[in-house]
């Protein structure tokens, strides 16, 4: 299994412009736990794990309420996927290990 866990600096290609966030992933198996936090507050996350891939849903109320579907790849300390946010489609989230 990759190693996942960490704090990782994240920036979403949006179309409001790039939003940055700090998402923290603690692994256990098949799932992982962590924190999402930016300019729009802080939630926690949950997702599962599946090789190197991290995939969980994140809820957000700005600038309108939606679940958006989260995908990313981690290759040593780079990660890098897509965010779904339904009918305004995805976009490229990108971050670092911290």
């Amino acid at each position: 299994m990759a190693d996942v866990d960490g704090s990782w600096n994240c920036t979403v290609k949006s179309p409001l412009g790039d939003q940055n966030l700090t998402i923290t992933v603690t692994s256990n198996g098949n799932s992982f736990t962590g924190q999402a936090g930016g300019a729009m507050g802080s939630m926690p996350v949950e997702g599962t794990v599946e090789g190197n891939t991290l995939k969980w849903k994140q809820s957000i109320t700005t600038p309108m309420p939606m679940t958006l579907d989260c995908e990313a790849s981690v290759e040593g300390d780079t990660l890098t996927g897509q965010v779904g946010a339904g009918a305004f489609g995805s976009f490229p989230l990108k971050g670092t290990r911290g």
